[in-house]
Protein backbone atom coordinates (compact mmCIF):
# COMPACT_ATOMS: atom_id res chain seq x y z
CA UNK A 1 0.00 0.00 0.00
CA UNK A 2 1.35 3.69 -1.12
CA UNK A 3 2.19 6.03 1.57
CA UNK A 4 0.30 8.87 2.16
CA UNK A 5 1.29 11.95 0.71
CA UNK A 6 2.49 14.66 3.12
CA UNK A 7 1.77 18.42 2.69
CA UNK A 8 2.95 20.97 4.42
CA UNK A 9 1.17 24.60 4.98
CA UNK A 10 2.88 27.58 6.39
CA UNK A 11 0.46 29.93 8.18
CA UNK A 12 -2.04 27.16 8.79
CA UNK A 13 -3.83 29.10 11.43
CA UNK A 14 -6.41 31.26 9.66
CA UNK A 15 -7.68 32.11 6.75
CA UNK A 16 -6.50 31.06 2.88
CA UNK A 17 -3.83 28.62 5.11
CA UNK A 18 -6.27 26.69 7.31
CA UNK A 19 -8.72 26.58 4.29
CA UNK A 20 -6.06 24.49 2.01
CA UNK A 21 -5.21 22.63 4.66
CA UNK A 22 -8.68 21.40 4.85
CA UNK A 23 -9.21 20.79 1.57
CA UNK A 24 -5.94 19.17 0.85
CA UNK A 25 -6.70 17.06 3.78
CA UNK A 26 -9.92 16.18 1.74
CA UNK A 27 -8.48 15.21 -0.84
CA UNK A 28 -6.31 12.67 0.46
CA UNK A 29 -3.19 14.23 1.98
CA UNK A 30 -1.71 13.83 5.16
CA UNK A 31 -1.27 17.70 6.49
CA UNK A 32 0.54 19.01 8.19
CA UNK A 33 0.01 22.63 9.83
CA UNK A 34 2.15 25.28 10.86
CA UNK A 35 1.98 28.91 12.46
CA UNK A 36 3.09 30.41 15.26
CA UNK A 37 0.27 30.37 17.14
CA UNK A 38 0.07 26.79 18.32
CA UNK A 39 -3.65 26.91 20.04
CA UNK A 40 -5.01 27.44 16.67
CA UNK A 41 -3.18 25.12 14.70
CA UNK A 42 -3.90 22.26 17.53
CA UNK A 43 -7.68 22.90 17.18
CA UNK A 44 -7.24 22.59 13.57
CA UNK A 45 -5.49 19.18 13.22
CA UNK A 46 -8.24 18.11 15.75
CA UNK A 47 -10.95 19.29 13.76
CA UNK A 48 -9.82 17.42 10.56
CA UNK A 49 -8.58 14.27 13.07
CA UNK A 50 -12.12 14.14 14.02
CA UNK A 51 -13.46 14.45 10.45
CA UNK A 52 -11.78 11.28 9.37
CA UNK A 53 -8.21 13.07 7.87
CA UNK A 54 -4.51 12.76 8.95
CA UNK A 55 -3.12 15.94 10.29
CA UNK A 56 -0.63 16.99 12.30
CA UNK A 57 -0.04 20.38 13.89
CA UNK A 58 3.79 21.85 14.82
CA UNK A 59 4.28 25.13 15.87
CA UNK A 60 6.58 27.02 14.06
CA UNK A 61 8.17 30.63 13.09
CA UNK A 62 9.30 30.43 9.52
CA UNK A 63 11.85 33.69 10.15
CA UNK A 64 13.41 31.40 12.88
CA UNK A 65 16.14 29.53 10.27
CA UNK A 66 17.06 27.29 13.29
CA UNK A 67 13.70 26.25 13.78
CA UNK A 68 12.74 25.76 10.14
CA UNK A 69 15.80 23.03 10.00
CA UNK A 70 14.80 21.61 12.72
CA UNK A 71 11.67 20.83 12.22
CA UNK A 72 12.68 19.79 8.58
CA UNK A 73 14.59 16.68 9.77
CA UNK A 74 11.10 15.19 10.35
CA UNK A 75 10.49 14.51 6.12
CA UNK A 76 12.49 12.38 4.16
CA UNK A 77 10.03 12.38 1.69
CA UNK A 78 7.44 15.04 0.93
CA UNK A 79 5.09 15.85 -2.03
CA UNK A 80 3.44 19.23 -1.39
CA UNK A 81 5.08 22.35 0.32
CA UNK A 82 2.36 25.36 0.61
CA UNK A 83 3.93 28.68 1.56
CA UNK A 84 1.26 30.68 2.31
CA UNK A 85 2.92 32.53 5.69
CA UNK A 86 2.75 36.07 4.85
CA UNK A 87 0.89 38.91 5.26
CA UNK A 88 0.68 42.90 5.25
CA UNK A 89 1.20 45.89 7.50
CA UNK A 90 0.09 49.08 7.23
CA UNK A 91 -0.95 51.12 4.03
CA UNK A 92 1.46 54.55 3.97
CA UNK A 93 3.13 56.18 1.38
CA UNK A 94 6.62 55.12 0.51
CA UNK A 95 7.57 58.94 2.18
CA UNK A 96 6.57 57.60 5.71
CA UNK A 97 6.51 54.44 5.71
CA UNK A 98 7.83 52.97 8.84
CA UNK A 99 11.04 50.78 7.52
CA UNK A 100 10.60 48.41 10.36
CA UNK A 101 7.15 47.30 8.78
CA UNK A 102 9.12 46.96 5.15
CA UNK A 103 11.42 44.89 6.88
CA UNK A 104 8.84 42.59 8.99
CA UNK A 105 7.18 41.99 5.70
CA UNK A 106 10.07 41.04 3.76
CA UNK A 107 11.47 38.54 6.44
CA UNK A 108 8.22 36.58 6.57
CA UNK A 109 7.10 36.46 3.27
CA UNK A 110 10.46 36.55 1.41
CA UNK A 111 12.85 35.16 3.84
CA UNK A 112 10.27 33.23 5.66
CA UNK A 113 9.37 31.47 2.20
CA UNK A 114 13.06 30.77 1.45
CA UNK A 115 13.92 29.17 4.66
CA UNK A 116 10.77 26.70 4.56
CA UNK A 117 12.09 25.72 0.86
CA UNK A 118 14.99 25.51 1.28
CA UNK A 119 14.95 23.08 4.35
CA UNK A 120 12.25 20.90 2.50
CA UNK A 121 13.55 20.95 -1.02
CA UNK A 122 15.28 17.44 -0.36
CA UNK A 123 12.31 15.95 1.14
CA UNK A 124 10.27 17.31 -2.17
CA UNK A 125 12.94 15.85 -4.79
CA UNK A 126 12.94 12.85 -2.56
CA UNK A 127 9.65 11.99 -2.91
CA UNK A 128 10.21 12.01 -7.00
CA UNK A 129 7.13 13.52 -7.37
CA UNK A 130 7.22 16.92 -5.03
CA UNK A 131 5.44 20.31 -5.43
CA UNK A 132 6.04 23.70 -4.08
CA UNK A 133 3.58 25.98 -3.93
CA UNK A 134 4.18 29.50 -3.10
CA UNK A 135 1.44 31.94 -2.45
CA UNK A 136 1.88 35.47 -3.75
CA UNK A 137 -0.54 37.83 -4.91
CA UNK A 138 -1.28 40.37 -7.44
CA UNK A 139 0.71 42.55 -5.66
CA UNK A 140 3.93 41.07 -6.96
CA UNK A 141 2.93 42.13 -10.52
CA UNK A 142 2.00 45.44 -9.97
CA UNK A 143 2.51 48.14 -7.87
CA UNK A 144 -0.84 50.42 -5.79
CA UNK A 145 -0.36 53.51 -4.33
CA UNK A 146 0.04 53.26 -0.40
CA UNK A 147 1.48 49.43 -0.48
CA UNK A 148 4.86 49.94 -1.33
CA UNK A 149 6.70 47.81 1.54
CA UNK A 150 3.83 44.94 0.82
CA UNK A 151 4.32 44.98 -3.00
CA UNK A 152 7.86 45.26 -2.68
CA UNK A 153 7.79 41.93 -0.51
CA UNK A 154 5.58 39.94 -3.13
CA UNK A 155 7.32 40.92 -5.85
CA UNK A 156 10.20 39.36 -3.87
CA UNK A 157 8.49 36.16 -3.70
CA UNK A 158 7.42 35.86 -7.37
CA UNK A 159 11.19 36.63 -7.89
CA UNK A 160 11.53 33.67 -5.44
CA UNK A 161 9.09 31.30 -7.41
CA UNK A 162 10.59 32.22 -10.85
CA UNK A 163 14.20 31.93 -10.15
CA UNK A 164 13.44 28.38 -8.71
CA UNK A 165 11.61 27.57 -10.98
CA UNK A 166 14.46 27.27 -13.68
CA UNK A 167 17.20 26.43 -11.32
CA UNK A 168 15.62 23.21 -10.30
CA UNK A 169 14.39 22.04 -13.99
CA UNK A 170 15.02 18.58 -14.80
CA UNK A 171 14.40 17.77 -10.94
CA UNK A 172 11.00 15.84 -9.70
CA UNK A 173 9.90 19.04 -8.25
CA UNK A 174 7.40 21.67 -9.74
CA UNK A 175 6.99 25.22 -8.43
CA UNK A 176 3.47 26.51 -8.95
CA UNK A 177 2.86 30.36 -7.82
CA UNK A 178 -0.46 31.13 -7.21
CA UNK A 179 -0.73 35.04 -7.01
CA UNK A 180 -4.53 36.52 -5.75
CA UNK A 181 -5.89 39.53 -5.76
CA UNK A 182 -8.81 40.83 -3.32
CA UNK A 183 -9.17 38.18 -0.64
CA UNK A 184 -11.86 38.70 2.16
CA UNK A 185 -10.47 36.73 5.37
CA UNK A 186 -11.08 37.12 8.73
CA UNK A 187 -7.72 38.94 9.69
CA UNK A 188 -5.31 40.06 6.41
CA UNK A 189 -6.65 43.40 6.47
CA UNK A 190 -7.18 43.49 10.23
CA UNK A 191 -4.08 42.95 10.95
CA UNK A 192 -2.75 44.87 8.28
CA UNK A 193 -4.80 47.71 9.66
CA UNK A 194 -3.10 46.80 13.07
CA UNK A 195 -7.06 46.07 14.33
CA UNK A 196 -8.99 48.66 13.12
CA UNK A 197 -11.86 47.04 11.73
CA UNK A 198 -13.56 50.32 10.46
CA UNK A 199 -10.30 50.96 8.19
CA UNK A 200 -10.11 47.23 6.95
CA UNK A 201 -13.84 47.23 6.02
CA UNK A 202 -13.47 50.01 3.91
CA UNK A 203 -11.05 48.01 1.82
CA UNK A 204 -14.20 45.36 0.59
CA UNK A 205 -16.54 48.41 0.94
CA UNK A 206 -19.23 47.90 -2.15
CA UNK A 207 -17.44 45.00 -3.50
CA UNK A 208 -19.68 42.63 -4.61
CA UNK A 209 -18.23 38.93 -3.73
CA UNK A 210 -14.74 39.81 -3.32
CA UNK A 211 -12.98 36.59 -3.00
CA UNK A 212 -12.94 33.94 0.02
CA UNK A 213 -10.18 31.96 1.73
CA UNK A 214 -12.01 28.68 0.11
CA UNK A 215 -11.58 30.19 -3.27
CA UNK A 216 -7.69 30.43 -3.15
CA UNK A 217 -7.39 27.00 -1.54
CA UNK A 218 -9.63 25.72 -4.19
CA UNK A 219 -7.40 27.16 -6.44
CA UNK A 220 -4.53 25.89 -4.87
CA UNK A 221 -6.07 22.28 -4.45
CA UNK A 222 -6.64 22.46 -8.14
CA UNK A 223 -3.27 23.41 -9.13
CA UNK A 224 -1.58 20.87 -6.99
CA UNK A 225 -3.37 18.30 -8.27
CA UNK A 226 -2.95 18.43 -11.48
CA UNK A 227 -1.03 15.57 -13.67
CA UNK A 228 2.17 15.67 -12.10
CA UNK A 229 3.76 16.37 -15.43
CA UNK A 230 1.96 19.39 -16.05
CA UNK A 231 3.17 22.87 -14.20
CA UNK A 232 1.12 25.39 -13.46
CA UNK A 233 3.49 28.31 -13.49
CA UNK A 234 1.15 31.64 -12.32
CA UNK A 235 -1.98 31.37 -11.56
CA UNK A 236 -3.86 34.87 -10.87
CA UNK A 237 -7.33 34.59 -9.84
CA UNK A 238 -9.20 37.93 -8.81
CA UNK A 239 -12.66 38.44 -8.56
CA UNK A 240 -15.03 39.41 -10.95
CA UNK A 241 -15.46 42.77 -9.52
CA UNK A 242 -11.65 43.70 -9.76
CA UNK A 243 -9.80 43.96 -12.86
CA UNK A 244 -6.50 45.31 -11.31
CA UNK A 245 -5.00 46.46 -8.06
CA UNK A 246 -6.55 49.67 -8.28
CA UNK A 247 -9.28 49.32 -10.47
CA UNK A 248 -12.19 47.86 -8.48
CA UNK A 249 -16.44 48.11 -9.11
CA UNK A 250 -17.60 49.30 -6.19
CA UNK A 251 -21.37 49.82 -5.83
CA UNK A 252 -21.47 52.78 -3.06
Amino acid sequence: MAATPIAVITGASSGIGAATARQLAAAGYRVVLTARRKDRIEALAAELTDAGHKATAYALDVTDRAAVDEFATAFRSLAVLVNNAGGALGADPVATGDPADWRQMYETNVIGTLNVTQALLPALTASGDGTVVILSSTAGLSTYEGGGGYVAAKHGEHVLAETLRMEIVGTPVRVIEVAPGMVKTDEFATTRFRGDTEKAAKVYAGVDAPLSADDVADTITWAVTRPSHVNIDLLVVRPRAQASNSKVHRTL
